[in-house]
């Protein structure tokens, strides 16, 4: 690939990404969005969090070194559910998912 070609493909894809990001607040700006929309809308980050983690702790080969070292993230991401259940805190989430994943691995 030539330096042209590669800055072609850079700029055109540097100019969709900006286009995607600024056509929606040009848009809608000056305009109120509706309740069902900005709460639809507030669904986005814990769903985008959520793939995140579950692509990291569910994989096709994670059984491939046995069963204790594949479960061992599942056990310590359930101890982090429950965690945030109790206390809502995200501060004690990641110090007792951490920990717990430690002593799961001392185990």
């Amino acid at each position: 690939m030539s330096i042209t070609e590669f800055l072609v493909l850079w700029l055109c894809s540097f100019g969709f990404i900006l286009f995607c990001r600024v056509a929606p607040v040009v848009v809608l700006r000056g305009r109120s969005l509706s309740p069902r929309v900005v709460d639809a809308l507030g669904y986005i980050p814990p769903a985008a969090f959520a793939a995140l983690v579950t692509n990291d702790l569910l994989s096709p080969n994670m059984f491939a070194n046995g069963i204790w070292p594949g479960l061992m993230p599942c056990i310590a991401s359930g101890v982090v559910v429950l965690v945030c259940w109790k206390t809502r805190s995200m501060l004690w989430c990641c110090v007792l998912g951490v920990v717990s994943y430690v002593l799961l691995s001392l185990i």
